[in-house]
């Protein structure tokens, strides 16, 4: 089993900035692509920005400019580095992980956690 967990959540003013973590933990597995996903008070969850184990990385085009994805293979840790931050950031973030432990193949949630920007 790998367990994902966030920290760095939190609440701040419209323009601010805020780090996100999620840390990966277990035995013996590896970590292809890790992403951050938000979901927004009634809404659906989307993609906010995924990195691959080689270095490359997506963004959602609201996000492109103001947030950047970064991760520490060696500590199994992703981070979201969110800076310019709108009240329409507002959401639950969550970490997902695509890992490969005992031959197979998983996908892996956080258990999410709160940014609160005010305007």
């Amino acid at each position: 089993q790998v367990q994902l967990v966030e920290s760095g959540g939190g609440l701040v003013q419209a323009g601010g900035s805020l780090r996100l973590s999620c840390a990966a933990s277990g035995s013996g597995f590896s970590i292809d692509v890790m992403g951050w996903y938000r979901q927004p008070p009634g809404k659906q969850r989307e993609l906010v920005a995924l990195i691959r184990s080689s270095g490359s990385s997506n963004y959602a085009d609201s996000v492109q400019g103001r947030f950047t994805i970064s991760r520490d293979n060696a500590k199994n840790t992703a981070y979201l580095q969110m800076n310019s931050l709108k009240p329409e950031d507002t959401a639950v973030y969550y970490c997902k992980a695509n890992a490969e432990r005992l031959g197979i193949n998983r996908v892996y949630w956080g258990q999410g956690t709160q940014v609160t920007v005010s305007s």
